[in-house]
């Protein structure tokens, strides 16, 4: 039997908690609502389906699509190895891990410089292969996925160390083998929170801008991303500016909505342990 703690009444609440709440919603609520009544609405569709509008936008979706790819291929087994091991030196290698949400992005930008550049540290060997990163569309993936991965990381982490590990320890009573728990046990139980960490990596990668123009540049079409734009635009024409930022902000608004929706683990049935014959197959 599940005991579910009743709602608290805003009414219980002290007055100065609900008064400093409603100012700290307003901070957030208001430029909102400024940046939309500044949105020139009986132009907006020519403004952002202008040829370089819609060149931005394009390449800003299928490039965050990929980072967010990259997030989960190389996330996933990151979340597993701290949360479910324990080694000498991993709490720096966690520091080391969620470094990108601290740091500047157009500091990141530089580490990938220095990095896969055509004198970086990876980059002098793939350039006289003829591979080259710098200034390319992957160089904007690569610092999507640089700023994106640890909202992935540390979603699953946590939600790996909530559900603990005595499901995946029944399952290896039974003789499931270790591909087998990951597989049946482990990945379904912290499902909702890699869909909701990849879904938040998803909007971090769409909303880079310093890493991106640091590794990257401003090339139409290549490596000119929505974020750029909209800088670009601010100088030349307000309008458009206005315009492409409230994209964004639709997309900013749906992308939370979406991760929101996502049950939270408390709501999870525990997964089924495999059976004797499944742990054999």
């Amino acid at each position: 039997m599940r005991l579910e703690a009743a709602p608290l009444d805003a009414a219980r609440l002290p007055r100065w908690v609900v008064a400093v709440a409603v100012v700290g919603s307003l901070f957030v609520v208001l430029p909102v609502v400024a940046m939309a009544l500044r949105v020139d609405w009986p132009d907006f569709v020519p403004l952002v389906t202008s040829e370089s509008a819609a060149a931005a936008l394009l390449l800003s979706l299928r490039t965050s699509l990929t980072a967010t790819a990259l997030c989960v291929l190389f996330g996933v087994p990151m979340a597993l190895v701290l949360a479910r091991t324990s080694f000498r030196g991993q709490r720096l290698l966690r520091s080391l891990v969620l470094l990108p949400l601290v740091l500047p992005p157009v500091v990141g930008g530089l580490a990938l410089l220095y990095t896969f550049g055509r004198r970086g540290l990876l980059g002098s060997s793939l350039s006289a292969l003829g591979i080259e990163i710098a200034f390319t569309t992957t160089a904007v993936v690569l610092s999507q996925a640089f700023v994106a991965l640890p909202f992935l990381v540390l979603s699953l982490e946590g939600a790996l160390r909530t559900v603990g590990t005595r499901y995946e320890a029944v399952g290896a009573t039974l003789g499931a083998g270790r591909w087998t728990v990951l597989r049946r046990i482990t990945l379904p139980l912290v499902l909702p929170a890699l869909v909701s960490g990849a879904v938040l990596s998803f909007a971090r990668a769409l909303g880079e801008f310093g890493a991106t123009l640091t590794f990257a540049g401003s090339l139409q079409g290549t490596t000119r991303t929505l974020p750029l734009e909209v800088y670009l635009q601010r100088e030349t024409d307000p309008d458009a500016a206005v315009a492409l930022s409230f994209i964004l902000v639709l997309v900013a608004i749906a992308v939370v909505g979406v991760a929101h929706r996502v049950r939270p683990l408390g709501d999870l049935a525990p997964p089924r342990a495999p059976s004797r014959e499944a742990a054999r197959a």
